[in-house]
This record gives C-alpha cells, structure tokens and sequence, in this order.
C-alpha cells in the first residue's frame, strides 16, 4: 500500500486538510496542505474550508484549531504528539501570580493546554510576542510558560514581566550553549546565526537574528548561509524553500519527541478512522477563544 496516495484520497473523500508545523518530518512537511509556525497554523485554521482538519503538530496546536473551529472534526494523529512545555503550566499558577499581582495581565504562549489559555487576557506566539505586549497598557506582566521568550520579551519592551512557572522552557532550545555558538562560528564562518526566543538568553545575545521559525523562513534571503538554532527539521524546510542557500542544525540532537511521533501511518489512519479527535469542553474554549481571537487581532 502506498500510504501517500492513500492520504491523498482519503483527503479529497472527506474533504480534510493537513496542517503541519514547521517541526515536523519532511515526509509529513512534503504531504501537508499548510505549513508554518504557531501563528501562522493559528491563522490559517480560522478559515478552513474542509469538514476534518488532521494536524501534524502537538496537542496544545490542535487544541486551538478546534477552539477556533468548533463546528469542525479536529485530529490528532497520535496522542504521543503533546508538548512538556506547555504541560509544565497549570492553572495554580496562574491563580498564585494573580493574587501576587492583582493588576497584571496574564499574557499565555500559545504553547499552553486549553485550560490555561481560559485564564488569559491574550495570548502570543513567539512571532507577534514582542508587538502584543508592547502594546498592553500595563508595565507588568504575567507571563507563561517560557522563561527564555520571557527574557527576550522584557529586553525588547522595557516591561517587568513575571515569568510562569519558575523554569518553564522548552527541553530541545534548552539544549543550545555557548559552546554550540563557538562551534558554529568556527565550522561555518561565513554563516550568520538564527536563533529562536526560547534558546537560552546567553545564546539569544550571541545571535545575528532572533526570531520565530515563520521569521526564519521570512528572513532567510537576506544572507546566504546560516546556523539554525531550533528543532533540527527547521533546516529541512528552509532548505527546500531556498535551495541555492546553505542551512546548517547547531546540533544534530535538537529534536523534539512530540513532534517527531507522528508518522504517515498514523496520518493516513487517523483519516482512515477519523481518529484521534480532539474535543475542548465550551465553557473552557469560549474563554481560550477570546483570548485566541484578541491575539489575531492585535497582531494584525
């Protein structure tokens, strides 16, 4: 069996799209209808012209797309495909730091569950964090669950911000160090470095470009060989889109297990079997919805 003409017919049969993030394998970046970062799939699955959305990403993504999509069969894949940063905040923290700062808003990283997010005032995306909390009228704010795109967030914006929880990060841009930055450097000296927010700050302050993997894929053409400092399936979809530049991992190991626990076979049976769907109870996705909603709109 030829799994991807069986997805391709089981997706024109249910009228279904596949939507991927950035981070997944290239045999699933290469089959999928819409690629991007965490804004982008956001965007993009507001107006989804399909009766079953398939996403290759992590939980907390497919979560959101239901949130924006109530109407429609949201899917994931596998139930592997979950993200331990987002699982690191609870709703007790948000609560806590409430009561510490009454007058904060709580700003939440999209890379939160659904729950979370209906304690928001809004949420970001590492592509639009900076423009959105910049333009709160607020000098602090409670921020979560990423303490390295905190870091960078109050750099940028002068703002006090409140991180949650204590130590919450993301384990593959942790990986990044000082010694992986003299490594590069020496190996591709003519290569500049694009790092992502949630590297850690001494490595942000080492960068050419700091910026979200759809600011990746923006702003690629503007030297000819670089360092990619996130998820090493990045350089596989940079590489694709400018073939004439060189694109090198930091690391061989930045590899994340959510994302990389989906498969075709698990695409082409969750299509087959309309399986595993992803369901938020309404009161909770009314609440994620606004603070979903307030986002796009701010980051407009």
């Amino acid at each position: 069996m030829n799994l991807v003409e069986e997805i391709m017919r089981l997706k024109e049969e249910k009228n279904a799209i596949i939507l991927a993030h950035n981070y997944q394998l290239p045999e699933i970046q290469d089959i999928a209808d819409f690629l991007g970062d965490s804004l982008e799939l956001a965007r993009k699955a507001v107006n989804v012209d399909a009766d079953i959305i398939v996403f290759a990403g992590v939980d907390f993504m497919a979560e959101t797309a239901k949130i924006l999509n109530p109407e429609k069969k949201v899917l994931l894949p596998t139930k592997r495909a979950t993200c331990a940063m987002a699982n690191m905040l609870k709703v007790d923290h948000i609560l806590e730091a409430k009561k510490k700062h009454p007058n904060a808003p709580v700003v939440l990283y999209v890379n939160t569950t659904a729950e979370s997010k209906a304690y928001a005032d809004v949420t970001v995306t590492s592509a639009n964090a900076e423009k959105i909390i910049a333009k709160l009228d607020a000098e602090t704010i409670i921020f979560g669950p990423d303490n390295n795109l905190a870091y960078y967030v109050a750099n940028r914006t002068g703002k006090r911000i409140i991180p949650i929880p204590e130590g919450g990060h993301c384990y593959v841009h942790r990986k990044f160090t000082l010694k992986d930055v003299e490594r590069a450097r020496g190996l591709y000296p003519n290569a500049k470095l694009m790092v992502h927010p949630e590297c850690n700050p001494e490595v942000q302050e080492k960068a050419d470009l700091i910026v979200s993997t759809g600011g990746m894929v923006r702003n690629a053409c503007q030297h000819d060989e670089w360092v990619v400092f996130t998820e090493k399936e990045m350089v596989y979809r940079l590489q694709k889109l400018y073939p004439d530049k060189k694109f090198y991992p930091a690391i061989e190991d930045a590899f994340c297990i959510g994302m990389k626990s989906i498969t075709l076979k698990h695409l082409y049976e969750a299509l087959r079997d309309e399986k595993y769907e992803v369901d938020v109870p309404e009161e909770i996705a009314h609440r994620a919805r606004k603070a979903i909603e307030r986002m796009l709109e701010m980051s407009r």
